[in-house]
């Protein structure tokens, strides 16, 4: 029998507890597994279940003061054993790493070309600066990045630009293993097919061994040869994706996947028609809305085409309407739009020109002042819970927050039984433990809630959702939307939806619009839209989106 590229047996990974330096918290229990050249395994598991812990182990990137029991081994050397030289080697050179957040992987102040070049000239001196370009934008173009944005930085690229510069980083060096930790959460279903497709390309071509780390059931399914599930730092179970999608043993494997074949089910009735809400006034309408950027030419650029500046059109001619109690859906491709579309109605960013209506008040000229105001009633989720909430501010804090901003009149008292039964609404109960908590004492799950609960305390008219449960896994994402959907029906809400993942949208959503490029290409009701998609790039995305199916 070949000798495996990765043999785990026996791991154990212990952290320190934060309150003292005794070794008290197991995130690791005894897991063997091993990887053979070629081969594509996936991990699944609620977060805090430990994949991220075991990957970053296999890395030896564990925080200072972590005890490791048992073997690592690649190729037959003992990982934990290795000295700083051989280690350095085999960080890139062997091993690829692609980390959930891109900026753990980013300098903010280095250009996306120099991140590449870096990277080559570290681990293979003897390139010439022209070759370890053209190297470099021959892996970025792999994952299109085109390349007049090698000048770029980090802040200039969407969340999903940079998850793709971050990939192509990890692929520079031809690496024997990669180690993807949710490497395509905030990427659409196109290009994350697209890398996956390459990734699996790679594996049989080169003999890559491939350990994807992910919630998303659907993608392990696709890509992978075997699965191992994971639940509080111990393995469930691991066999083949036909053995655990159709014959699921263990409890916790079988509530993964109800969850994961809830939200991808076609099962919600949807109410609002094109029909009955043609007879609404709009509580939204964005007319001929644009937003355009400018972006400085490279050299080369100016030199061939005399070109100094380029236009990009990040909104072009936006024209939609939403209505009251009404889901509409967003989606598209990383980069096509969708969030500065959502800045651009919020006011955070200027619109180049077009209007914005809100309840019969048009937006884009009024005062700072009035905008602020004006935003009481316009509330927005963001995709990261744990970016978006103040590390330093509590949860009772950060809620009450929005009361303070906009000058809610409420004594201290009142204000905090206003926080107490919003924590009791998004299910954070008792709402008096979770008060005065941190958000690093959170997980996930929670601080997503906290999220909503700040989005809805001034009783907004509209809620903004920017891929607000992208980086849950299935079953916390599924009693996340659950709850937003209650809250709506409570509260007659209005959601502007915006995701990347299509069936989600096809479960939550009553209307839904495709952007591209930063146009609408396709706007109408979720079902036919999925049922008979006009437009050729509406096609492509549904070809694209993986879809679990329960095995037979």
């Amino acid at each position: 029998m070949p000798q495996p590229l990765l043999d785990v047996q026996n791991l154990w990974v212990t952290y320190p507890q934060p309150e003292s330096n005794q070794q008290l918290i197991n995130a690791i229990e005894n897991v063997s597994f091993q990887l053979a050249a070629g081969e594509k395994i996936g991990f699944v598991g609620e977060s805090g279940c430990g994949k991220s812990t075991l990957g970053k182990a296999i890395m030896r990137l564990l925080p200072e003061g972590s005890r490791i029991e048992g073997k690592i081994l690649f190729e037959g050397q003992s990982i934990p054993e290795m000295n700083p030289d051989v280690l350095r080697r085999y960080r890139g050179e062997v091993v690829g790493l692609v980390f959930q957040d891109p900026m753990t992987r980013l300098d903010p102040l280095m250009t996306i070309g120099n991140h590449c070049l870096e990277t080559l000239q570290a681990h293979e001196p003897n390139l010439t600066k022209q070759q370890a370009k053209q190297r470099a934008l021959n892996t970025l173009a792999a994952v299109k990045i085109p390349e007049e944005r090698w000048n770029q930085y980090p802040h200039e690229f969407s969340g999903g630009m940079r998850q793709r510069v971050a990939i192509a980083l990890a692929l520079l060096l031809n690496p024997k293993l990669m180690i993807a930790d949710e490497p395509t959460t905030s990427l659409d279903v196109r290009v994350s097919a697209e890398i996956l497709q390459e990734l699996t390309r790679l594996c049989a071509e080169r003999q890559m061994g491939l350990l994807l780390i992910s919630h998303d059931l659907a993608t392990i399914a696709t890509y992978c040869d075997r699965i191992v599930v994971m639940n509080k730092g111990r393995k469930e179970e691991e066999g083949t994706v036909e053995q655990i999608f159709g014959n699921p043993q263990a409890q916790y494997t079988q509530t993964l996947l109800k969850a994961a074949l809830h939200v991808q089910a076609n099962d919600r009735d949807i109410q609002l028609t094109s029909a009955a809400l043609a007879k609404q006034i709009p509580i939204l309408t964005v007319d001929r809305l644009q937003k355009y950027y400018t972006i400085e030419t490279s050299l080369l650029q100016r030199l061939f085409t005399k070109e100094r500046t380029k236009i990009t059109k990040a909104v072009d001619n936006i024209q939609l309407e939403l209505y009251q109690g009404e889901i509409f859906g967003l989606v598209g491709e990383s980069g096509c739009g969708k969030s500065t579309l959502s800045r651009t109605i919020l006011q955070l960013i200027p619109a180049t020109c077009g209007t914005v209506t809100f309840c019969g008040e048009e937006l884009t000229h009024l005062s700072p002042a009035a905008i602020r105001a004006k935003r009481r009633d316009m509330q927005m989720i963001f995709q990261d819970p744990s970016a978006s909430l103040n590390p330093m501010m509590t949860v009772g804090e950060s809620i009450a927050d929005p009361l303070q901003i906009h000058e809610i009149n409420a004594t201290p008292a009142a204000t905090r039984a206003q926080v107490l039964a919003m924590l009791e609404r998004v299910g954070l109960t008792p709402a008096e433990t979770y008060f005065d908590r941190y958000p690093n004492q959170l997980s996930g799950g929670q601080q997503q809630r906290v999220g909503i609960a700040r989005a809805l305390i001034t009783k907004p008219k509209l809620v903004i959702c920017d891929e607000p449960v992208s980086m849950l896994d299935a079953t916390i994402q599924a009693e996340v939307l659950e709850l937003m959907l209650e809250l709506k029906r409570e509260d007659n809400l209005t959601y502007l939806f915006i995701t990347h993942d299509l069936w989600l949208a096809r479960f939550l959503c009553d209307r839904i619009a495709v952007m591209n490029q930063g146009q609408i290409v396709e706007m109408g009701e979720t079902q036919a839209i999925f049922s008979n998609p006009q437009h050729p790039y509406t096609q492509e995305l549904l070809a694209a989106a993986p879809l679990l199916r329960k095995q037979a």
